[in-house]
C-alpha cells in the first residue's frame, strides 16, 4: 500500500473521532503509543515491535490529517539523502549529547 492510500484508509477510518478528540489530545495518544514502541524496543519482542510500530505510524499519519498535511508531500526532505549534508548515507559528525 502507497502512502496516500495508508493516508486515506486511516483517514476514512479514524478521522471524525480525531478531529473531534482535536490536535492537542489526539497528539497525547500519539505520544503514549510512542512509550509503548520504546517499552518493546527495551524487550526486543518482535511481534509487540510490529504492532507498536504499526500504532505510532496511524497516529503519526493522523496528526498529519489533523493538520491537513499529506504525508507523501513530506518525505521529499530526505530523497536526496540527508538533508544536512545531501548523502546517502549520511556522513554528519554525531554530536555528542548531554544527558542531565
Amino acid at each position: 500500500m502507497d502512502i496516500d492510500k495508508f493516508q486515506k484508509l486511516i483517514e476514512e477510518t479514524y478521522f471524525k473521532k480525531d478531529a473531534k478528540r482535536g490536535l492537542s489530545k489526539t497528539f497525547m495518544w500519539f505520544t503514549e503509543e510512542v512509550g509503548e514502541l520504546s517499552r518493546a524496543l527495551r524487550e526486543n519482542n518482535k511481534e509487540e515491535l510490529k504492532k507498536e510500530f504499526a500504532d505510532v505510524l496511524a497516529w503519526l499519519f493522523t496528526l498529519a490529517s489533523l493538520s491537513g498535511i499529506k504525508m507523501a508531500d513530506t518525505i521529499s526532505k530526505y530523497t536526496s539523502g540527508c538533508p544536512m549534508c545531501h548523502k546517502s548515507p549520511c556522513i554528519c559528525e554525531e554530536k555528542e549529547e548531554i544527558v542531565s
